[in-house]
């Protein structure tokens, strides 16, 4: 197991059951490998947050991955800078992102999606904080914590 930082590894950053299912190459280069190293220091800050463990659902995903899941083109999975998640002992999702808006972690998007909460890192974070609402087939983002 290739260690990404102290509690996460490279393997569970680029885990899909898209591209397993669907026989599509989830493999990061070594540039993006890099960049995995920096949203997983960054994910250490959040769990020592929570102070608890995180559950990564999606974080890493190939263009071709990202096509088939229906992500945008813009995705910052695509680029490693994002990471969906959960994290059940500290609380529900909403619990979760609200303690992270509220934190000095400095993030570019944290977005609460129902089920989990996506969070993203770059070079100039921005601190967007946003609640996706599904309606009709389409989803809409309100801002902050809804």
């Amino acid at each position: 197991m290739t260690q990404l930082s102290e509690h996460f590894s490279l393997e569970e950053m680029t885990a899909s059951q898209t591209a397993v299912r669907r026989g599509l190459n989830n493999t990061p280069t070594a540039s993006i490998v890099s960049t995995l190293k920096k949203t997983a220091a960054k994910m250490e800050l959040v769990r020592a947050l929570l102070g608890v463990g995180i559950h990564v659902s999606s974080a890493y995903r190939s263009p071709s991955v990202n096509r088939a899941i229906g992500g945008a083109s813009t995705s910052q999975h695509c680029k490693g800078e994002a990471i969906d998640f959960t994290a059940p002992q500290f609380g529900t999702p909403r619990e979760v992102a609200k303690a992270i808006a509220a934190s000095g972690i400095e993030f570019d998007q944290l977005i609460f999606e129902g089920t989990w909460v996506h969070v993203s890192f770059s070079d100039r974070p921005r601190r967007n904080v946003l609640t996706a609402v599904f309606r009709s087939g389409a989803t809409a983002y309100l801002t902050g914590i809804a």
